[in-house]
């Protein structure tokens, strides 16, 4: 493995109305080499993927205000950021809550407490450039 950061040069907007879970997520992204921009909730994290245009984004389901359902929807709607990975973060794994998810546009569903690793592979598996064979 090289001595490069598996996220050197990845940006990361993390959404959730939890510190610990916000602090937990910035540890682990930084000390991969990510750049972390934090929101607690829909509305700011809305402003805030507009002002850092990140390459992946991680949304809580259960927000106050502007849920993470919503909060996706509202993120894949907009032409700029339509194909920005979005990762939903939840407590709850059910099918239905999977099938929603899908419906306003995320790529991917991830239990919480999430694990350092499960973090990252998700962001490097979402982030990774497509190699061009030409």
């Amino acid at each position: 493995m090289s001595d490069k950061s598996p996220l050197s040069g990845v940006c990361v907007v993390l959404i959730d109305d939890s510190n610990t879970i916000r602090r937990s997520g910035e540890i682990f992204l930084t000390r991969a080499g990510g750049k972390v921009v934090l929101a607690e909730d829909g509305f700011d994290g809305l402003a805030k993927v507009v002002d850092s245009k990140p390459d992946i984004i991680f949304v809580d389901v259960m927000m106050p205000r502007l849920d993470g359902y919503q909060t996706c929807a509202l993120i894949k709607s907009h032409p700029q950021f339509k194909k920005t990975p979005v990762v939903m973060l939840t407590s709850k794994d059910s099918l239905f809550d999977r099938a929603r998810g899908k419906l306003v546009g995320a790529d991917l569903y991830l239990i919480k407490p999430f694990s350092k690793e499960t973090l990252i592979e998700a962001v490097v598996h979402h982030t990774q450039p497509v190699i061009d064979a030409t």
